[in-house]
């Protein structure tokens, strides 16, 4: 039995008809068939089909590649800080961080608010009258100086014969008295004991009821220089702390 060698055609390739040999170029070729086809049926039938190919390198390469794809993301998970990106949250909480304020920082701390201090207590002239003081420059001294602090004038005509304004200078000398002089009032001290027509002048611009002046007259004057009380109109007080501290309370408002 003659087996033929079949072989394989070319994709694209169209096989052509050979030209017959001679006869004489065929027998070495009908032999070497003879040969092999002994040979195959010494060794037996093959168990591999006809026209099947080895394993390629293309296929090994493929498997290698495929082995090697599950350690490389092996690789990749057991390191992901080498190859993972920071995460957004993190950029987020970066850029949140609170910066120091350049304003914040560089202010100057708060001065402390202002508060306004009681105004200091206004002298209290001493005991008796200064028959040589300018009594009306001392008057627009005071109404000038309650202008200024909100206090009220005081207007006290007397002389230093008199015995009820010696009592009325012993009871402004009381601290309580004298505190509340200094605290309210603005007090300015008139001799009309003597021969001054200026003072008798101005005890009868400020007391204009005229008549007979019992002394001491206490006339009070707010700062525009209006006359609030006359004591020559009203009658005096009582010359004790009692009577004269409360009709200081009473006009000092």
């Amino acid at each position: 039995m003659t087996s033929r060698i079949l072989r394989p055609v070319r994709a694209g390739h169209t096989a052509h008809p050979r030209s017959a040999a001679p006869l004489g170029a065929r027998l070495p070729l009908v032999a070497a068939a003879v040969v092999a086809a002994g040979l195959c049926a010494a060794c037996g039938p093959s168990s591999e089909s006809v026209g099947s190919a080895p394993p390629t390198t293309a296929g090994a390469s493929t498997q290698a590649l495929a082995a090697a794809a599950p350690s490389a993301s092996a690789s990749t998970e057991a390191s992901p800080s080498a190859s993972a990106p920071p995460s957004a949250s993190a950029t987020a909480q970066a850029s949140s961080s609170p910066t120091p304020s350049r304003t914040q920082s560089g202010s100057a701390a708060p001065k402390p608010a202002r508060t306004s201090a009681a105004p200091a207590p206004a002298r209290v002239p001493g005991p008796g009258y200064d028959s040589s003081a300018d009594a009306q420059k001392q008057i627009d001294a005071a109404l000038a100086a309650a202008k200024a602090d909100g206090r009220t004038v005081l207007l006290d005509f007397g002389a230093n014969w008199c015995g009820n304004c010696k009592a009325a200078d012993k009871v402004f000398a009381q601290p309580q008295t004298a505190a509340i002089l200094g605290a309210s009032y603005h007090l300015v001290k008139i001799d009309i004991g003597g021969n001054s027509s200026a003072n008798s002048a101005l005890l009868r611009k400020y007391s204009p009821s005229g008549g007979t002046y019992t002394m001491p007259v206490l006339v009070v004057v707010n700062a525009s220089g209006k006359v609030r009380t006359d004591t020559h109109a009203t009658g005096n007080p009582s010359l004790t702390a009692e009577g004269i501290n409360a009709f200081l309370r009473k006009w000092a408002s």
